[in-house]
């Protein structure tokens, strides 16, 4: 995948939690790192600056300590391996 891919994979796991009920705590982290991520989708960016900004979106991700809500702890995992693959893929591993 390259790294316009892994953004939109990102973006896309953040979107599917907007509309699901969380704790109020992750749903203001959450919708934080789905502005960022939506910032990201085709934009025409630097990598390292993507990496950066991707970099933002794990740091909220990371705080996020509990949702309450199972189908948004699996998009969070999701949007956790897409920062992974996003970091990744800048780094050249």
């Amino acid at each position: 995948m390259s790294v316009d891919d892994d953004v939109r994979r990102l973006h896309d796991h953040l979107k599917a939690t907007e509309e699901q009920p969380v704790a109020p705590a992750a749903g203001r982290l959450l919708g934080e790192a789905a502005a960022v991520a939506a910032d990201l989708v085709d934009a025409d960016l630097p990598e390292p600056v993507v990496a950066e900004r991707v970099g933002q979106v794990a740091e909220l991700l990371d705080e996020v300590e509990t949702t309450g809500n199972e189908t948004v702890d699996d998009h969070v995992a999701a949007a956790k391996r897409a920062t992974e693959d996003v970091r990744s893929s800048v780094d050249g591993d």
